[in-house]
This record gives C-alpha cells, structure tokens and sequence, in this order.
C-alpha cells in the first residue's frame, strides 16, 4: 500500500536522527519497520515566531520503496540523421538539441560565445577591467544568461510541460538529486558550468554539433522560407529548420529580422534596480531572529510585490547570500545582475526590484522607434546608467533610504559588485514612470517586512534584462507565421521567462520542428 502525507518539523527536532519515520510511525500508528518512505518535497515555513520544515513523503506499507526513477532518457546516435539548425546555447537551445536526439534527430548548435571554461576570462574582464565583450559576457555563451546567473530553477509555467522532466535531466547531468525535492530549488552559479559541460559533451557524444565563436549574420530567406544562414559573414549553411534562441539580449538578432522584413512586436517587460541588503537583515527579517542563523537554515529569501498607479513593482530573480554582477552586452552601457553560489554563504542578499512597462501605454514618446520602442527605452535607461556611473563599469548607486526621500547619498555601503559603485541621484535620473513607483514600492515593502526598509541597503542601477523588450510570433505549430522553418523559442521570442520555462519550450520547438520534418 502507497499513502502520501505530509509532516510538519520544528527547527528544533530537525537534526535528530529518525525524526521523520518517527513522525510517520506516529501519523499512520504503525512501527517503523512496516514501511519505508520518500521526500517528494521539502519546504521551509516561517511565518510564525516557530520555524517548521515541511514534508511531503510518500510511504510504502509492508513494500520497499523503489529505487528506480521515473525518467530515462534515451539519447540516439544521430550522426547521420535529418539535421535541425539550433541558433543559441542557453537553456532553450540546450533542452532543444537534447530532445532532438531522442527524437532522432541532429542538432547543430549554433553559438556565438565561448564554452563555459573560456567565458571566465571575459567575465574577469568585465569586473577587473571593464572591458565588454559583445559576444562573450554573462548573457552570451556556453549556457547562457543563467550559467553565471544563479541557477535558480523556480517556475509558474507548470502547463508549458513536463517541470520533473526537466529537472530530472539536470541530474542526470550532474545536478544534486536535491533539487527534485526542494520547494524553491537552486543549484548555483559554481556548479552550473560543470553541467552545462556534460550536456554539451552529451551531445557531442551521440552525433550531434556545438560549434562556438560562431555568429549568425544574415538570413536567407527565398519565398517565405527561410532558406539558408549566413555564419561569421562569410559561411552559407542550408537549413531546413531552425530553432532561434537567442534570448533577451540579442538585439543585433532583433534588428536583422526586422531588415529582413521578418514580423516583431513590441513587448511589455520591466525595469528598475537591484537593492542589496547585508544578508542578516534578511535572515533576521525572515527567521524572527537577532543572532547568526541556525545553520539548518539557508540564507534567507523573500518575494514582495505591490501594486502603484495600476503597474506592479515586485522582487526579481532574488539571490540570498549572492552577489551583483555586471550584464551589460555591449560597450556604453550599465546592466547589473545578480547570482548566488550554491551554498549562499557570501554576506550579501540581493535582488531586483523592477515595475511592470506597458509597451502599448507608457512608451508615448518612443512610438517612432515601432516595434523597437521598448527596446529604445531600455537602451536609453542602460546608457544613462552608464554615464552616471562615471562611464565605466562602474554602477550607479544610493542608500536606500536616501533614494526614498530624494536626496542624493553622501557615502554608500559595502557592496559585493566588483567594479565598483558610484553615489548618483536615482532618484531624479529614473523617469517617473519608474522611479515614482519604486520609491512608493519600498516604502510599502517596508511595512511588509519590517527591517527591510534601511540605510544599511544600497540601491544599484540598473535592472533592465528582466525578459526580452520584443516578441517574434509564432502560430500554433511553434513557427513564425509568414517565415516557413523559423521556430522563435524561449526567452528571445518572449516564450519563457528562466531556466525551467526555457527549457521546456526548447523540448517543444524541438518537437515542432521535428513533426515538420
């Protein structure tokens, strides 16, 4: 017999030994060796003054538990199979060539970066020496913007496809089988490019293709097909479907479409800053505490959101015990991110804090820019970061609490952003459509989380790489409506919005364009 429950553990009982099928003999009245059980999920509930872990478990009565997983993934040699062109290397394009070889099919990956070993160096130099490589930085290259982005595997699009899947491949390559488990699973920016690597040498292994430092330059398109691809300006590849992932920031991408005359959108998204909080602010917050953390504790996380003048203002891709990085993907610009390593240990919790922008009702002065307006913007805000910054790499910042009551900051906090901050009025920078609503957003997260409102909290600009400023349609076959064998997917198309939902719509465009062939 198979029962699922769920159980509740104080803090205090966490650590000792066979709590769990004590609890479990206690709830079914039943001796512990009549059953054994599984964690399907575990979560953390501290709402209240006593902090619980909460458990789901599935239980076997007089029958073991199995050992075998659900999942198997059954790659085929497709050395000489029907190919499927794959333009981008993050988590669609990855999950993508990974279905293509169950399918029977074989990708060829097309990168413009570098493999994940050799992207380090131009990180390095982005933090170290300011130096912006256009094609190799913390959104281009082997994995894309979340090698180097944290690795937080949270998402809402449950519909989209199969989430255990997904996660289940993970593991398969590398990952911590905790992530199966946990309610907000991460694996972080350490380990990550480990995984990437094996799913790169997975595919490699059954016949497929990675080719790095590859850019596509033009697109061949001959009676509403697209024909052929253009690599590096020189090479012509025929391609009779291709999977385009590129993600957010691929604007030199968007603007070759366009010239094309391929169908875009303008797209809703959101911009705004990064607060960064001295993580026992936040630990204290949320765990109802004064002193150092329980170390069964992980450096504590929050979600805000608030509504101000019919536009949410909400917490974004938040990175507990992290850093701020910085995501600019061209020289003259200022883009700050931010990451965790996998055991959050560094003093530091961030996150962003961004408002929702209305592409058909905010952007009134930018509508000459068509369906690039909202793209326009972002440049602009990502410019003017750039220039208050001191025209470096260095960010613009300010106190929290001074941004708030509009005054400029004298001196800022310590901050984990390597290259470095630069006190400048935000507050009078940001357009109101922003910045009015952020500062009315604090105060009120304020209330929400008492502690959270401080100078002891930095502000940092700004946060503008939320999700992609532009769409490229698709019908319900996955295909661009007008251009036959283009298949827009993830983040670049305006499909996914993290690793998980990348991933899951890299498998379906994977799908699409196969049933196609």
């Amino acid at each position: 017999m198979v029962k699922n429950i769920q159980l509740r553990v104080p803090l205090k009982e966490e650590e000792q030994t066979g709590i769990l099928a004590q609890k479990v003999s206690r709830h079914l009245g039943i001796p512990s060796t009549d059953f054994a059980y599984k964690v399907l999920r575990k979560s953390i509930d501290a709402r209240k003054s006593t902090i619980y872990f909460n458990y789901k478990l599935e239980v076997y009565i007089n029958e073991p538990a199995p050992v075998t997983e659900k999942y198997t993934f059954a790659y085929q040699n497709v050395s000489n199979a029907k190919p499927i062109h794959i333009i981008g290397f993050g988590p669609a394009g990855m999950w993508a060539a990974l279905r293509c070889l169950e399918l029977g099919f074989k990708p060829i990956v097309i990168e413009r970066g570098k493999d994940v070993r050799e992207r380090r160096r131009d990180l390095k130099a982005i933090n170290r020496d300011h130096l912006v490589d256009p094609d190799s930085n913390y959104c281009f290259g082997e994995g894309g913007a979340g090698t180097y982005s944290d690795g937080k595997l949270y998402t809402r699009s449950l519909k989209r496809g199969d989430v255990r899947r997904v996660f289940e491949s993970l593991v398969h390559h590398g990952a911590t089988d905790q992530i199966l488990i946990d309610a907000h699973p991460h694996i972080g920016t350490n380990k990550l490019p480990k995984i990437v690597q094996n799913i790169r040498e997975t595919i490699l292994q059954h016949g497929g293709e990675v080719h790095f430092n590859t850019k596509v330059t033009d697109f061949i398109i001959h009676g509403n097909r697209l024909k052929s691809i253009i690599l590096n300006n020189s090479t012509e590849v025929s391609t009779n479907r291709t999977i385009l992932a590129t993600g957010h920031s691929a604007r030199d991408i968007f603007h070759l479409l366009n010239e094309k005359r391929v169908l875009l959108k303008a797209k809703s998204f959101a911009m705004g800053v990064r607060v960064e909080h001295p993580q026992h602010i936040i630990d204290s917050v949320q765990y109802h505490c004064k002193s150092t953390r329980n170390h069964l504790l992980p450096a504590a996380a929050y979600s805000l959101v608030h509504q101000v003048k019919e536009r949410g203002v909400y917490s974004f891709c938040m990175c507990p015990g992290g850093f701020i990085v910085p995501a600019a993907t061209a020289p003259g610009e200022v883009v700050v991110n931010g990451m965790s390593p996998s055991k959050r240990n560094n003093l530091y919790a961030n996150s962003g804090i961004v408002v929702e922008i209305n592409a058909e009702k905010d952007l009134g002065n930018y509508e000459k820019y068509g369906v690039f307006k909202a793209l326009q913007y972002q440049k602009d805000l990502e410019r003017l970061a750039f220039t208050a910054g001191g025209r470096t790499q260095v960010a613009p910042a300010q106190r929290l609490t001074d941004f708030v009551e509009g005054k400029v900051s004298n001196d800022l906090n310590a901050t984990s952003y390597q290259p470095g901050l630069q006190s400048a009025p935000l507050h009078s920078l940001l357009p109101k459509l922003i910045g009015g609503r952020l500062r009315q957003g604090f105060k009120e997260f304020g209330k929400k989380m008492k502690g959270y409102y401080t100078k002891e909290a930095n502000i940092v600009g700004v946060e503008s790489r939320t999700s992609s400023p532009v769409s490229i349609p698709r019908n319900e076959r996955l295909e661009h409506p007008e251009i036959k064998g283009l298949f827009p997917c993830g983040e670049g198309g305006g499909y996914a919005g993290g690793i998980i939902s990348a991933a899951m719509d890299g498998e379906r465009c994977a799908e699409a364009a196969a049933s196609a062939l």
